[in-house]
């Protein structure tokens, strides 16, 4: 058995002037493929099966985009190729698990990962200023959501509500989320039926709909509140799963659920993302309280 002490995993940001760089993504599906397989290289450096020897993760980074420009003073230009709606989580580092660097995504990171006034004009900032390099945006929800989970708590015990009525700025998150709670609710009731409820994991088969729903609904307000800003973008959602290291979506149409799924367009593609989602083996599992 190999000692915990002995096991090395290194991320190195190579900054050097005769490196490669890779170029950026020509489309919106490149850009999404390229997460991906940034996320699988990140997660597969801290694999526990990997680690019984020494792992790296070399990432390249151009040094004109931290300003490292031999007789200049210039500011780098920004040019990141996708924007990123994460949650304020610090377990959470978006550059990180994405195996990118400085420059290569324009990061909005809050509470729960919702879409407020800050965060559309951040978004539409981005459209509209960074279209030459921007491809594609993703919002990124992730497992055990702090302010998701609270909505879920006073959704299963009202009183609690009471702790934050007089905290504007939370109640604000709270209620926003409450929502999708209570789609969430709906929908498995109406899959596994009204004593879903008693299913001995039904608080965190909850937790987890309502987490990925939340993404979801909040892309497709992205896509529609962008309008003709977001001609040529693709918007998309995953759910980043803290003890995997991976981004996962309910994908009808793969077996390979670790990636970024497009957001629903219209209430239609809505109500089939919900039906796989309740009725995937994860949320499955969950209810029958296996832990995952």
């Amino acid at each position: 058995m190999t000692d915990d002490r002995t096991r090395l995993a290194e991320v190195t940001y190579r900054f050097a002037f005769d490196a490669a760089h890779r170029p950026q993504p020509l489309d919106a599906n490149a850009a999404r493929l390229r997460l991906e397989s940034g996320n699988r290289a990140f997660a597969n450096l801290l694999d526990a099966t990997a680690l019984s020897q020494p792992a790296s993760l070399c990432i390249d980074v151009d040094p004109y985009d931290v300003g490292l420009m031999p007789g200049r003073s210039a500011a780098p230009r920004q040019q990141p190729f996708a924007a990123i709606v994460g949650c304020a989580d610090a377990r959470v580092p978006v550059e990180l698990i994405f195996s990118e660097g400085p420059n290569d995504l324009f990061v909005i990171r809050i509470a729960g990962n919702g879409l407020g006034d800050d965060v559309m004009g951040s978004l539409n900032y981005a459209a509209d200023h960074l279209k030459d390099s921007l491809r594609t945006i993703v919002i990124l929800g992730h497992s055990r959501c702090g302010a998701v989970s609270a909505a879920v708590e006073v959704h299963l015990e009202p009183a609690r509500y009471m702790a934050v009525m007089t905290q504007k700025e939370l109640r604000g998150i709270l209620d926003r989320t409450l929502v999708v709670v209570q789609l969430g609710v709906t929908w498995l009731e109406r899959v596994h039926g009204v004593e879903v409820v008693r299913r001995p994991g039904y608080r965190a088969a909850l937790i987890e709909v309502a987490i990925v729903l939340n993404a979801a609904l909040t892309a497709h307000g992205v896509r529609a509140g962008l309008g003709s800003a977001a001609s040529g973008l693709d918007v998309v959602f995953g759910v980043y799963l803290l003890e995997e290291r991976l981004v996962w979506s309910p994908r009808g149409d793969d077996l390979d659920w670790f990636r970024l799924a497009p957001a629903p367009r219209d209430p239609g593609e809505f109500v089939i993302l919900c039906d796989l989602l309740v009725s995937c083996p994860r949320v499955r599992a969950l209810l029958d309280g296996v832990a995952i």
